[in-house]
């Protein structure tokens, strides 16, 4: 087993293989007070303790599996890792049990009031575990190499849903009792738990929706190509394993687009833009039920074997349904995206440009970025063209059938590349330079270069607005967002305020109701201090805490003196509302201190 530089775990001596998890939801006092009894496997019969993972739990009772109490000692605490709960094992223990509750601030937790939901009446609750966050809401071995399966017993007010990524064992919702299994061995990170007023709406016998009801319509005519979306990717690269795909909307605060929970996608509602427009973000998560889910990287080091073999298959999956312009420009995108990443981290993180990154000392969380996504999906698709399409493509088969339910390392991962797509020949190695692109940072220039014409005409219609003021109509009438994007992106540096103004009067860009529009929109009207517009702003990064758009909308606003005092104002008033992964990113950019 690999050591994993996160967890205080001995998996290698004793492991846990199965949580069983009784949680009390308790509102008013922001807290979980929960019971968690792990049965364990033993790999080395003398070992006399196991290693647990923990941050800001109290601990009130460590017994065996007969209630006896055992010794134990909560270490001191580390700012990311936490405290190791180290606890003694006189004989050789079948099942631990920790009796505990979480911190009004736990990380992974988001305690909503009545008024931050869409309805208003009752509270809401989410977790967001990825990366090293569950050891704060579960005392367990909080590392992507560690698999268990679990149940759980959720104990929440009466009137209240609660649902977990799992099998829906028993609903009691005028008990407030909701009962779950996970027969699937997974990662503590992937253990997903929300709770709140709640609807569900099929859209096939394997596939559903949950959302607050005023927004359930929407949803599920957002999401109702999720079942033809599953056959997709199942005639790509094998079964889906895990029996239900289930989607829950979640308030607006939810802090990344989508997280992979297996069996319930948690999503964030910047996705419902109306027309379906972003539903990519739909595929990528199911494309996680192999890549990340099924396979998964040992380490968080190795976090581009989840999202750069993601990345991939979504724009696969994107191709076969949408056709291959929609996929090529979504590819041009993601370069784009990948040379600004680049851009912005070699100054002062090289390291995080790299594909295997040596985190040893690191918050993960604090090395994410893009570039996991777009240079390694880039370097799947040199792969792909190297051997051909249809080679890679049984190559993928077989790596998720064989590797199914375990955890990959990079180094492992190129061991497979050498022996079964390259079959030993060292010559493809260096002609593809791949060392260059696993253990150097930036990105090699030996990229597939995708072609558009779609994205040709947006960018002379870039041009052209620019040397002659001709606005991009009536062409513009059809693009789709993505097109949209493009042009957005291919404005230059520099733009004048009666250009900017002239753009919104003709196209009323700052009411769109694309979420990533808009976003790219806000982009270009901060970095030219276009007040025109800054009420959208102060509305848009008050209204959703999605953090793909919050940081670079804020960095955007500190970086120039003209805008930092109104950076300050809406932060200060929209922290609250953060989750606390968004409000960690936002606090290292945006100094309240000062202001």
């Amino acid at each position: 087993m690999v050591r994993d530089p996160h967890s205080y775990g001995n998996a290698h001596e004793v492991c846990p293989s199965h949580l069983a998890l009784q949680l009390t939801l308790n509102f008013t006092q922001r807290r979980m007070d929960g019971r968690c009894d792990l049965t364990l496997t033993w790999s080395q019969p003398d070992a006399t303790y196991i290693d647990l993972d923990t941050r800001d739990l109290t601990i009130t009772a460590v017994t065996d599996g007969e209630n006896r109490p055992l010794n134990y000692e909560l270490g001191s605490p580390h700012p990311f890792m936490g405290s190791r709960l180290r606890v003694h094992l006189p004989e050789r223990q079948e099942t631990v049990c920790v009796v505990y509750h979480t911190h009004p601030d736990a990380a992974a937790l988001q305690w909503l009031t009545p008024a931050q939901t869409t309805s208003q009446r009752l509270p809401f609750l989410f977790t967001q575990s990825q990366a090293i966050l569950a050891r704060t809401w579960l005392p367990c071995m909080d590392s992507p190499g560690v698999r268990t399966t679990f149940d759980a017993v959720i104990n929440v007010p009466p009137g209240m849903t609660a649902v977990m990524g799992a099998h829906h064992e028993t609903h009691e919702p005028e008990q407030g009792r909701f009962c779950f299994t996970m027969p699937y061995a997974i990662p503590a990170y992937l253990i997903a738990l929300a709770a709140g007023e709640l609807a569900f709406r099929a859209i096939s016998d394997r596939a559903g929706v949950y959302a607050e009801p005023a927004v359930l319509d929407r949803a599920a005519w957002e999401c109702a190509d999720m079942d033809h979306m599953i056959r997709t990717a199942e005639a790509l690269y094998g079964p889906y394993r895990w029996g239900r795909w289930d989607t829950i909307i979640l308030p607006p605060s939810f802090p990344f687009g989508g997280m992979e929970n297996p069996m319930l996608t948690f999503a964030t509602p910047t996705i419902l833009a109306g027309d379906r427009s972003l539903v990519s973000l739909m595929a990528h998560e199911l494309a996680h039920s192999w890549s990340g889910n099924l396979v998964t990287n040992a380490t968080w080091g190795d976090f581009w074997l989840n999202e750069g073999f993601t990345t991939y298959f979504e724009r696969r999956i994107v191709e076969a349904l949408y056709g291959n312009d929609l996929a090529e420009m979504q590819w041009l995108l993601g370069q784009r995206t990948l040379a600004h990443t680049i851009d912005r981290l070699t100054p002062t993180e090289p390291e995080y440009t790299k594909l295997c990154m040596n985190l040893d000392t690191h918050d993960p969380d604090d090395a994410f970025s893009e570039l996991p996504y777009e240079k390694g999906a880039n370097f799947l698709r040199v792969l792909e063209h190297h051997v051909g399409r249809p080679a890679f493509d049984a190559f993928l088969q077989q790596y998720f059938e064989d590797h199914a339910f375990d955890s990959m390392t990079t180094g492992r991962f190129l061991e497979l590349i050498r022996d079964r797509l390259f079959h030993g020949d060292v010559t493809d190695w260096d002609t593809l330079r791949i060392h260059d692109w696993i253990d150097r940072p930036g990105a090699p220039d030996n990229m597939i270069i995708p072609n558009s014409d779609h994205f040709e005409r947006t960018r002379a219609a870039a041009n052209a607005f620019m040397s002659e003021g001709q606005l991009p109509a009536p062409a513009s009438d059809s693009w789709t967002p993505a097109e949209w994007l493009d042009f957005l992106n291919s404005l230059p540096e520099e733009v004048a305020s009666d250009k900017l103004q002239q753009l919104d009067e003709a196209f009323d860009l700052s009411q769109s109701g694309n979420a990533e529009i808009l976003y790219a929109w806000l982009a270009v009207c901060i970095r030219n201090t276009y007040e025109p517009a800054f009420p959208m702003v102060e509305a848009f990064l008050c209204r959703q805490g999605r953090r793909k758009f919050l940081q670079p909308l804020y960095s955007a606003l500190w970086a120039n003196p003209r805008s930092r005092d109104l950076a300050a104002t809406i932060y200060r008033q929209a922290r609250p509302g953060y989750h606390p992964i968004a409000a960690a990113t936002i606090d290292g950019i945006v100094d309240l201190s000062a202001h």
